[in-house]
């Protein structure tokens, strides 16, 4: 396999193959290094070739690992050696790119601010991620079935459906976008730059709209695979809790704090009993939310209990859970016909290693009415500054105020921003 991904190059005396080739027509043995340098190159082979890049790739990188063998004669000590071709050969893969707009991101707002940006002529590039924050390109949206609260559907459309036509859109109208993950970026300057495991981007301006991911509980049954995600249990309650295999069924809330609150009282319009199952004595959620719960009529809290297993019923949906008092380890049956987690939300912001301001629970800091971060240049949208709504639609608007200067952005017209609309990159206001 290797030969064949790496055959432009064995004649060369720096490649690992001529090296091992030209050793074993001497009777010389190869080295524990060499051995080495060429299980690193077929490693190398097979994840480039997963990607379709195998010669090019393959050949940069074999090239940069022979480095190895050019500091066999080094005092330093083999582990360093192999560090150093390590980095050699990334450096030498990534394919060196520039863009205006460089979006990173695949839900609502990342794409509503490609179609924006890619009508203005700007070119943006979305780096969609490969199943980044574990979850497939679209985001959140692409982990719910029935979305009938987007304006356009009367009949609902499937979330990854939804996801689906965002990207042809952003497409049609010039936008590239790349199934790969930023694991880092550097906004210390401009051009900023932009770095995934195939790619080093240089950019204007960047929009981060890595939304957010909701957090939760990994119990019996409550995973996609065998369990029943999306089959009873959710994370969205204003989302799902309209559907109909909950109306007038019993339904509980997992979460102590203001958002559990918030989605028990509003899950009491469609179910029976709403239960509130918290692993604590009391609530850590404001006084006035608290009160709200817990004077509710058909609100129930369970005190000091965790949920253990989810099972479910003769339809393959859920049909309850097993419940167990952290106190006293005694172990109920509850049947339920929904289950939501309300135990808050992570944004994907850590690939950002600190360099926007982040407000305590990690979420992207914009300014007042705006997407503006503290780094002229640098934007964010979508869940990942939204710590309130969490939409879709939300989402989607705040996309939508990332726009390149009206439409006249990089054509010589200035047309600076207002208060709610950005004049992304300022490349109407510079000499890009």
């Amino acid at each position: 396999m290797l030969r064949n991904a790496c055959k432009l190059c064995t004649s060369s005396p720096s490649c690992v193959l001529g090296i091992y080739k030209q050793g074993a027509g001497s009777g010389h043995r190869p080295t524990t290094q060499l051995n080495t340098c060429l299980t690193l190159c077929c490693v190398l082979a097979l994840v480039h070739r997963r990607f379709g890049v195998v010669d090019l790739i393959c050949l940069r990188s074999c090239r940069a690992i022979c480095i190895v063998c050019s500091l066999s004669s080094s005092q330093e000590p083999f582990k360093i050696r192999f560090s150093q071709a390590l980095r050699s050969a990334a450096a030498m893969a990534l394919e060196a790119l520039s863009a205006k707009v460089v979006i990173i991101g695949s839900g609502p707002a990342a794409h509503t601010a490609a179609i924006y940006c890619a009508r203005a002529e700007l070119q943006p590039i979305v780096f969609e991620g490969w199943l980044a924050n574990g979850i497939a390109a679209g985001g959140q949206l692409t982990t719910t079935t029935d979305v009938e609260n987007f304006p356009g559907f009367p009949d609902g459309i499937m979330g990854a459906e939804l996801c689906n036509r965002f990207r042809e859109q952003s497409l049609r109208f010039g936008t590239r976008i790349y199934t790969e993950t930023v694991n880092k970026v550097d906004l210390s300057k401009r051009p900023f730059k932009v770095w995934t495991d195939e790619k080093e981007v240089t950019a204007q301006t960047v929009i981060v709209a890595t939304g957010a991911v909701a957090k939760r509980l990994p119990f019996k049954g409550s995973d996609e695979e065998t369990g029943f995600w999306n089959k009873g249990i959710s994370a969205c309650a204003v989302c799902d809790g309209a559907a109909p295999i909950f109306r007038n069924k019993p339904i509980a809330v997992i979460g102590g704090g203001d958002s559990a609150m918030e989605e028990a009282v509003f899950l009491t319009k469609y179910g029976s009993q709403v239960f509130i199952i918290h692993r604590r004595d009391e609530f850590r959620a404001s006084k006035i939310m608290r009160q709200r719960a817990l004077e509710h009529p058909k609100i129930k809290v369970l005190w000091d209990s965790v949920v253990i297993e989810a099972y479910g019923n003769e339809r393959g949906l859920l049909g309850g859970v097993k419940v167990q008092n952290v106190k006293t380890q005694e172990v109920t049956d509850l049947p339920l016909a929904g289950l939501f987690f309300a135990i808050g939300h992570e944004p994907a912001t850590k690939f950002l290693d600190g360099q926007l301001a982040l407000d305590s629970a990690g979420y992207v800091v914009t300014g007042p009415d705006s997407t503006a971060t503290n780094v002229p240049g640098v934007f964010a949208a979508g869940d990942v500054q939204d710590s309130k709504w969490r939409q879709a639609i939300t989402a989607a608007g705040s996309g939508g105020r990332l726009r390149g200067g009206g439409g006249t952005a990089g054509r010589g017209e200035c047309n600076r921003p207002t208060s709610s609309v950005h004049c992304v990159t300022d490349i109407c206001c510079s000499s890009v």
